[in-house]
């Protein structure tokens, strides 16, 4: 029994968005995520993907990605990316996975989940890509209270297994070149977070990335950056 994550599987099964134009890594790609999950996921594991799931617009529209997520193996938790217009409420969203009988998929929100001996918490996060704004500025700290509440819920399950780590996984980058979510950073440093798993980012290079901040481990696990195959997390 193990854990995964992967990000930004982009599908779009139902609506016509060819990711093939961001280059010759997404031709196919939804078929290189398929194969390489079914490869490599038992039905035992959990994975973990943060955000970017879908096209769709509302929950009809993303029903053929998430049917084809939750027929792949393993049990699936699922976050919200910026693209993941289809989002609404959780009690909405448990309603329709029940109703459509997609029963391997949960979603990850002001929530946490028990995996082996590691604890699962996290948000969408966000950052200012174009410059600082008020309301990307109201945004953040809103993305900041949630993930406190994702740790508080997190902290919960760990007073109960002690040993367990509590891991967190965004869409958005805490830190990426000179930007610094300080809000989240803060957050994550008072929690004793050491590993942050995130997605959002394409067509990057190991050298272009930051691996650590104060102590904070940060792997990216956009599809593109891991070849469409799902990272192990140790």
């Amino acid at each position: 029994m193990s854990l995964y994550v992967i990000s930004d599987p982009h599908l779009s099964l139902s609506t016509n968005k060819p990711m093939d134009i961001f280059g010759m890594r997404w031709e196919n790609h939804a078929e290189k995520f398929t194969e390489n999950w079914k490869r490599i996921v038992n039905e035992t594991d959990t994975v973990v993907i943060p955000g970017d799931i879908s096209w769709g617009i509302d929950l009809d529209s993303a029903y053929l990605d998430l049917k084809l997520i939750d027929s792949l193996p393993g049990k699936k938790i699922i976050g919200k990316g910026n693209h993941d217009y289809w989002w609404t409420t959780v009690t909405k969203m448990k309603k329709y996975v029940n109703d459509t009988h997609l029963s391997t998929i949960e979603f990850l929100y002001n929530n946490a989940f028990l995996c082996e001996d590691k604890i699962i918490c996290g948000t969408r996060g966000w950052i200012n890509e174009f410059g600082v704004k008020t309301e990307d500025e109201r945004i953040i700290k809103r993305e900041a209270e949630r993930l406190k509440l994702s740790l508080l819920e997190g902290e919960k399950l760990k007073s109960m297994n002690p040993t367990f780590e509590i891991m967190v996984f965004m869409h958005y980058p805490p830190v990426f070149g000179g930007f610094l979510n300080l809000d989240i950073i803060d957050i994550l440093y008072s929690h004793n977070i050491h590993n942050v798993y995130y997605g959002h980012l394409h067509g990057m290079k190991k050298e272009q990335l930051d691996n650590e901040y104060i102590g904070i481990s940060l792997t990216l696990t956009s599809c593109d950056y891991v070849n469409f195959i799902p990272v192990l997390v140790n």
